[in-house]
């Protein structure tokens, strides 16, 4: 009975672990940019936008596609890196248990 109230209390600090690292992702960034950085997002730990730069050379009325690529680019190069960083700051206190959604 012991070791399962030592079990019991090392999964109760790992999860405050957790919960506290998965709060700090709301204030960690990451940048990605498409197109030599003509696009450029800022995205945080929890995959929210936190802003969009658009260079004034990008926008060409004549090539929407353009300007919809270089953003759909920066987007998802964006939330490639927010997966990253939950992962890197995760991962740790999941050590080998693959949960479903948690990254």
């Amino acid at each position: 009975m012991k070791n399962m109230n030592q079990m019991l209390k090392q999964v109760k600090k790992m999860q405050a672990q957790m919960e506290k690292a998965q709060e700090e992702l709301k204030n960690k960034t990451v940048e990605a940019s498409a197109g030599g950085g003509m696009v450029k997002i800022v995205m945080n730990g929890h995959k929210e936008i936190q802003s969009i730069e658009i260079a004034p050379e990008a926008v060409d009325p004549e090539d929407v596609e353009m300007l919809q690529d270089l953003i759909l680019a920066a987007f998802n190069e964006a939330m490639k890196q927010a997966d990253e960083l939950a992962q890197n700051d995760l991962g740790k206190y999941a050590g080998n248990f693959n949960i479903p959604g948690l990254f």
